[in-house]
């Protein structure tokens, strides 16, 4: 059992890796820059994307969960159809996208309250990365069922191809031609198209199956669409609360000025690192949950959940080792700006946090995507996020300002974990007695 999670947990924490260490490559370029609101731009522009990618992350993670259940009651036929549902869907939502981009542009910085200088940059970025949508939602369907297959292997040379373009890109565009946050966007673009050709080529070594699987009334059938649409309309709804909590803590960071916001969105790196190594164990939870859910195997299920459990307590002391030890080395790789390396002292001890928090609650969201518990996950995430984060955050951030605004974004995490193993009986182990 050991072995099947890290056949898929040690794939995507190797691709994971390039994901972050693109988040650190663009944050180290725009921060050697002459000035810092390249780095508030960078931060506002992917606090944008967060909200429409990540609004759209179901065509990952309902893919996998849907994908997997089908590969555990070996239905190979329904799970091409999932394929090609979540690929439609797909390019439905960034035609939509694209039609709707302004209407993006006047709400996003409407809500947002930067500096007109920040704004001026984040608004070049969103204009430029935004005709990435179309290659990102099919990379984000395409992954997503080989993960349900079993198969982390592939997604991983998809997300290190990409990223390790994206890096190249980013390097070319402002090491060589000048470009700012712009060249940022401009490399994202570029990768995440050469990466759809990629997972294209990926899909047709399965063309015979694909073409006898294409079935248009299957892909489209009523009752197997609404299911698709209910649980990932759930998934949808639990992402887009994760987001709002992830862009509430970085509007409010940005109303502290620039010099916080630089600080709050480099802290946060630290987080997203983290969060992309356990989300390795993550995937293994979805892959792995999902195939002996669909099977109807609890003895399994609950034997992945507790090895699960343990990878994660083992992963999360590596890091608050690593974190506690070399946060300052990491921090001067990411900017050179005085201003911005003394004023993130104080809030270096939320970081020894982040690893013994925060992975309760990612290794839980896998497990509950396999078993496409869905409508629990979005009571999870609404009750974490509207109950919790954002109450302490206007009763905490009075009395203690920027250390506030973390403490209320720990307990968030906390509450994630807290809610979803409440709910975990009921939602997933005695579906199967």
């Amino acid at each position: 059992m050991n072995r099947k999670i890290l056949n898929i947990a040690i794939p995507n924490i190797i691709s994971n890796i390039t994901i972050p260490l693109l988040g650190i490559v663009d944050l180290a370029l725009v921060g050697h820059l002459d000035s810092k609101v390249y780095i508030g731009a960078i931060a506002i522009g992917s606090m944008i994307f967060n909200f429409i990618y990540w609004g759209f992350s179901f065509l990952r993670m309902g893919t996998s969960g849907f994908t997997a259940q089908s590969y555990g009651k070996k239905d190979l036929r329904e799970s091409f159809q999932v394929l090609y549902r979540a690929i439609f869907v797909g390019a439905l939502g960034s035609i939509f996208l694209l039609i709707i981009q302004k209407p993006i542009d006047l709400l996003s910085f409407f809500i947002i309250n930067g500096s007109d200088e920040v704004e001026f940059f984040a608004r070049q970025y969103f204009y430029i990365r935004i005709w990435a949508a179309p290659a990102t939602l099919a990379i984000y369907s395409i992954s997503g069922w080989y993960i349900g297959m079993q198969n982390a292997k592939i997604p991983m040379i998809l997300a290190i191809v990409i990223n390790l373009l994206n890096i190249i890109f980013n390097i070319l565009f402002i090491k060589v031609f000048g470009m700012k946050s712009d060249g940022v966007a401009l490399g994202t673009v570029l990768a995440q198209y050469t990466g759809l050709i990629i997972a294209l080529l990926f899909l047709s070594k399965h063309s015979k199956r694909l073409k006898s699987y294409f079935n248009k009334n299957e892909i489209l059938n009523r009752s197997a669409l609404k299911r698709f649409f209910n649980v990932n309309k759930d998934i949808f709804i639990r992402t887009m609360s994760l987001v709002f909590a992830l862009s509430f803590f970085t509007a409010k960071s940005a109303k502290y000025g620039d010099t916080l916001l630089a600080v709050n969105t480099l802290l946060l790196q630290f987080f997203t690192i983290y969060a992309y190594m356990v989300d390795g164990f993550a995937y293994a939870g979805e892959a792995l949950a999902g195939r002996y859910f669909g099977a109807k195997n609890k003895t399994n299920l609950v034997k992945i959940t507790k090895l699960l459990f343990y990878w994660g307590i083992i992963l999360s002391v590596i890091f608050t080792s690593i974190y506690f030890f070399a946060d300052n080395i990491l921090l001067k790789i990411l900017t050179n700006n005085v201003e911005v390396l003394q004023d993130i002292q104080p809030y270096l001890f939320w970081v020894y946090l982040i690893p013994v928090l925060t992975f309760g609650a990612f290794i839980w969201d896998g497990i509950f995507i396999g078993a496409t518990a869905s409508a629990s996950m979005r009571n999870a995430m609404l009750i974490s996020t509207f109950l919790v984060f954002v109450p302490f955050y206007f009763i905490l951030h009075h009395f203690f300002y920027n250390h506030g605004l973390w403490a209320a974004f720990m307990l968030f995490m906390i509450a994630r974990f807290i809610s979803l193993s409440i709910y975990a009986p009921k939602a997933i182990y005695n579906q199967l007695t």
